[in-house]
C-alpha cells in the first residue's frame, strides 16, 4: 500500500487549497455569526467540478475515487472552511450511481456533472426513530403509478439549497414484515415540484449547519422516482454510509490538522516568562499526541478507502476511521484551545468557532457510541448490546 499522494492527488489538493484561499477566515466567520449557508463557496465547488468528482466521466463528471473525494474534503477543512454544507452531493448521488435505473443516471447525473442540479438533502432520521433506522414511520403508500407519501424528518440537512431531496420511508409497515430491514424504499423525491406537502421548520443549531424538521403531508412522487426495488431501499441506504463515513472523517481529519496547524504556529511565536509557550511539556505534549493520534486515523482513512475504491464495503474500517478521527479531532480541538488560552475563545481567532464544530462529530452523522457496539458484535462476535 503506497502511503504517498499521487501527483494527480497532490495536484487536486493544490488546486482545492488555491480555492479556499479565496474564502477567508473573515468568510467563514461571517457565514458563523448569522447562521447562514456559504452559497458562494458552494457554487465555486460545483463551478469547478469538485462536487462532481465522483460521477463518472461518461456522465460529465470527474471519474475520480473516493480517495480523491476525500482528500478534497480533508483540505478544504484544513484550510479552515467546512465541506459540510457540500458534502451530501458526493454520497446521496453514489446511492443513484449504484442502484439507480438508466433513465434516472440519464436524467440525473449530467445535471449533477454539470452543477445545475442538487442532491444535497438526505431524508432517513425521524424525531421518534432516532438511531433505529427500522423503525421510520414515514409512509409511501402505491396509488397506481405514484406514491402519497405522510410522515415526518428531522435532521434534515440542505434541505433550503437542494433541488432533490433521497428520501427514506416504508412501502411495507415494520408491523408487516418478517425482517425489520425490509419494506424500506428510497425515493427521490423533486423538492421543486413538492408545493404545499412539505412543510419545513429550521433548527438552530451551535454550529452553522442548515438543518430542518420536514413534515411530509400527501406528497406525490412518481414510481419511476424509487430507486431499485420496492422494499429493498435499507441496503441501498447502508450502501452509501461506507462512503459517507470515509467522507466525514476526511473532513474532521482536516479540521485537526487545522488546530494543530494554528496551535504549533502560534505556540513557537507566543512568549510568555522569557520563553515560547511550545517550549513547555504542558502545551507540547497534548499536542504531538493529538498529531500521531490524527495521523492513525488517517491511516485507517486511506485504508478504507482503498478498499471501497477497490469495490469492497469496508464497514469496519469506515466507522473505525470516523470514529478515531472525531476522537483524535476533539483532542486537538481541546489541546489548541488550551494552547492559545483565553485568545482561543476571542472569535477573531478562529479557534472557538472550530471549537464548536469538533464536537458534533462525536455523535453525528453516527454517534461514536454505535459504531462501537457496531465493532463489538459485528466484528468481536460479542452479544448485541442492542
Amino acid at each position: 500500500m503506497d502511503f504517498e499522494l499521487t501527483d494527480d492527488q497532490r495536484a487536486i489538493r493544490d488546486a482545492v487549497a488555491e480555492l479556499c484561499s479565496r474564502f477567508p477566515s473573515e468568510y467563514w466567520r461571517e457565514r458563523d455569526a448569522k447562521l447562514e449557508y456559504p452559497v458562494e463557496f458552494v457554487d465555486a465547488l460545483g463551478k469547478a467540478g469538485w462536487l462532481s468528482v465522483l460521477i463518472p466521466e461518461e456522465y460529465g463528471g470527474g471519474g475520480g475515487t473516493v480517495a480523491d473525494a476525500a482528500l478534497i474534503l480533508e483540505t478544504i477543512n484544513r484550510s479552515g472552511g467546512t465541506g459540510v454544507p457540500a458534502h451530501a452531493q458526493m454520497y446521496t448521488m453514489g446511492t443513484v450511481l449504484r442502484h439507480g435505473s438508466d433513465e434516472q443516471k440519464q436524467r440525473l447525473l449530467p445535471e449533477i456533472a454539470a452543477n445545475t442540479l442538487r442532491l444535497q438533502a438526505f431524508g432517513v432520521t425521524e424525531p421518534d426513530a432516532g438511531s433505529d433506522t427500522t423503525r421510520i414511520r414515514t409512509f409511501a403508500a402505491r396509488e397506481g403509478d405514484h406514491y402519497v407519501v405522510n410522515g415526518a424528518k428531522i435532521w434534515t440537512s440542505r434541505f433550503q439549497h437542494s433541488d432533490y431531496m433521497l428520501l427514506l420511508t416504508r412501502t411495507t409497515r415494520y408491523e408487516d414484515v418478517e425482517k425489520k430491514t425490509d419494506g424500506l424504499s428510497v425515493l427521490l423525491v423533486d423538492l421543486r415540484e413538492a408545493g404545499d406537502a412539505i412543510s419545513v421548520r429550521p433548527i438552530r443549531t451551535m454550529t452553522s449547519h442548515e438543518t430542518n424538521e420536514v413534515r411530509i403531508e400527501n406528497l406525490r412522487v412518481p414510481v419511476q422516482n424509487r430507486i431499485g426495488e420496492e422494499g429493498k431501499g435499507f441496503r441501498y441506504i447502508l450502501s452509501g454510509l461506507n462512503a459517507e463515513r470515509i467522507l466525514v472523517a476526511s473532513e474532521v481529519l482536516g479540521d485537526g490538522f487545522w488546530f494543530i496547524d494554528r496551535a504549533t504556529e502560534y505556540a513557537r511565536e507566543r512568549v510568555v516568562f522569557g520563553r515560547p509557550i511550545g517550549q513547555n511539556q504542558g502545551v507540547q505534549f497534548p499536542l504531538a499526541q493529538a498529531y500521531a493520534d490524527l495521523e492513525a486515523a488517517s491511516l485507517m482513512r486511506w485504508k478504507a478507502a482503498a478498499k471501497f475504491d477497490a469495490g469492497e464495503q469496508p464497514g469496519f474500517e469506515a466507522n473505525a476511521a470516523k470514529l478515531l478521527a472525531s476522537k483524535a479531532n476533539w483532542a486537538a480541538a481541546n489541546a489548541a484551545m488550551d494552547t492559545f488560552g483565553g485568545y482561543g475563545l476571542a472569535e477573531e481567532f478562529e479557534i472557538e468557532r472550530k471549537f464548536r464544530e469538533a464536537r458534533l462529530p462525536m455523535v453525528a452523522p453516527v454517534n461514536n457510541n454505535l459504531i462501537l457496539a457496531y465493532i463489538g458484535h459485528q466484528v468481536l462476535g460479542l452479544p448485541k448490546s442492542y
